[in-house]
């Protein structure tokens, strides 16, 4: 069954604090449904202050897109999540993985154990199956998984309510067999994160080496175009094609999107 759309920003602190406050409410009333921020420690506040403080000043569900498994133990993240989804009245959404490319030298510049792929994926269960001992039989934070491997996507498939993948540059029809593996697996919502729109691309969800030419050439669905009518025909086409239903933003292409967002999020 085709899952209806929903659409999220990540929306990293970059400026000043009444800049971002004026776009987290600029997000609000443009028709998103949930407000992200991304796991970059010392970079900006750390998410569950910034997301608690979005939750007091609108509706928006909430969530971390993602938290960096290694980053801190799995009892903390849970104890975290699970207190948001508390404080929130239920709108937190937990986002988790194993770290983005390049954990391995921030662990080691902050003095933290590097461990092995293996290990961080057993970190993310361990997390999820402590929020779920936190939440109890009365609640139900949901979960996001960003996934690479086979493993990973097993993984996300049991425990996870929705899946995103850690793409760059690989071609349409190669995530769309990934795609297929994940929703013959379970039940489970599909997001996609599209870093890229036009040759701009957002802060904190792609390389700032990422080449937008290079994606469009080897038709990866990380990039949209510019034009919003040509992006709402590409969303819709992923929809029905692939089966990405949560379709994420970077902070910065917005507004220029909230008209795509107010026609698809209906349908």
């Amino acid at each position: 069954m085709t899952r209806p759309f929903r659409f999220g920003v990540v929306a990293p602190l970059r400026t000043d604090l009444p800049t971002w406050r004026d776009r987290v409410h600029r997000i609000a009333d443009s028709g998103y449904s949930t407000f992200l921020v991304p796991d970059f420690p010392l970079t900006q506040p750390a998410p569950a202050p910034m997301l608690a403080a979005v939750a007091t000043m609108t509706d928006l569900r909430v969530g971390t897109w993602v938290y960096a498994s290694p980053l801190r133990p799995a009892w903390l993240t849970a104890w975290e999540s699970h207190s948001l989804s508390l404080l929130t009245d239920g709108r937190f959404e937990m986002g988790i993985g194993t770290g983005r490319p390049g954990i391995e030298d921030e662990l080691r510049d902050k003095g933290m154990p590097v461990v092995p792929p293996k290990e961080r994926l057993a970190q993310v269960r361990e997390t999820v199956e402590k929020l779920r001992g936190f939440d109890g039989p009365d609640r139900h934070t949901p979960v996001a998984i960003a996934v690479q491997g086979p493993k990973a996507r097993a993984l996300a498939a049991e425990v996870a309510d929705t899946v995103t993948f850690a793409l760059g540059a690989q071609p349409r029809a190669e995530v769309t067999r990934l795609a297929e593996d994940v929703r013959a697996r379970g039940d489970v919502e599909l997001a996609l994160a599209v870093p890229v729109i036009g040759d701009s691309v957002a802060p904190h969800m792609a390389p700032p080496d990422t080449d937008p030419a290079a994606l469009r050439a080897a038709d990866a669905v990380t990039v949209l175009p510019d034009d919003p009518a040509a992006a709402a025909e590409e969303i819709q086409r992923r929809r029905e094609e692939i089966g990405f239903s949560y379709f994420v933003f970077g902070a910065d292409f917005a507004e220029r999107f909230a008209p795509v967002v107010a026609e698809l999020a209906g349908r």
